[in-house]
């Protein structure tokens, strides 16, 4: 079922408990929106797929309520400056349009609950949100990952309360050591993250690279490493368990050594000169 604009202008808006205007469009509020309102074309299991036609509202809301719909990409938005809540949850969202901010500048909370995000790197859009400080993403794929809590803190430092965890001082300073250098740069762990990229297929995604142009190429400093050594590198830090352990590779890879394998990054030329 489309996010028409009649659905949406004849959908219930009003004052919520924290005095915010609230537009509903909740499956269950639209589901008895189109009932009273005898609109055709609609059954108890259609839900919305995709946020459209939000010019409509005028941006006279504070909060938009989503919940329980079928939405696979969180974007779409017109420019909403008054919107400050976006609730989400119980969708299939596993996309975050990058330009989110430019549209909804003024976010404050956003609850994805129980949708499919499953990449770190997924929620890289969200860091350009400078006034979101409430978020949850409660039963995502992406909470499972080992560095998501302290990831999510180091690169979204507005947040205060994460999955209804309020954030302490002491998680800020833990992530800053984990995911930043003294110089202000990011660390490998943190590139490492930023390269992971999300298996969800979007039509047209892999076009470019299957011809051969516009390939992503590595933060990582190759130091004349293979892409074999490379990839060891990235495994190893992906698989550090303490913040002690990530360190250490770091300091392997800066002299010049490659975890795992006891060579340094010239070997690799060396061994292709002797077998010419």
């Amino acid at each position: 079922m489309k996010l028409t604009p009649e659905l949406i202008e004849r959908s219930l808006s009003y004052i919520n408990s924290v005095k915010d205007r609230e537009l509903d469009l909740r499956e269950s509020q639209l589901y008895e929106t189109l009932e009273q309102s005898a609109i055709q074309g609609y059954s108890s299991c259609n839900k919305i797929p995709a946020i459209e036609n939000l010019g409509v509202t005028k941006d006279l809301n504070d909060t938009i309520d989503l919940t329980d719909n079928d939405i696979r990409v969180l974007g779409n938005f017109p420019l909403l400056r008054r919107v400050r809540s976006l609730l989400l949850a119980n969708n299939r969202i596993t996309r975050i349009d990058p330009q989110i901010a430019e549209f909804i500048p003024n976010l404050t909370t956003l609850v994805l609950t129980n949708n499919n995000i499953t990449e770190i790197s997924d929620l890289e859009p969200l860091s350009e949100c400078k006034r979101l400080q409430y978020m949850s993403l409660l039963d995502n794929p992406v909470t499972r990952k080992q560095w998501y809590r302290s990831w999510v803190i180091w690169k979204i430092s507005s947040v205060r309360v994460l999955d209804f965890k309020r954030v302490r001082d002491v998680e800020r300073k833990e992530a800053k050591q984990l995911f930043e250098t003294a110089k202000g740069e990011p660390t490998s762990l943190a590139r490492s993250i930023s390269e992971t990229i999300s298996k969800t297929f979007e039509p047209g995604e892999g076009m470019a690279a299957a011809g051969g142009a516009n390939l992503p190429k590595s933060n990582l400093p190759t130091l004349g490493m293979s892409i074999e050594e490379q990839a060891k590198i990235r495994e190893a830090i992906r698989n550090a368990k303490t913040l002690e352990e990530v360190s250490r590779l770091e300091t392997l890879l800066q002299s010049g050594h490659i975890p795992g394998t006891g060579r340094q990054p010239g070997d690799f030329e060396q061994d292709e000169e002797m077998e010419e």
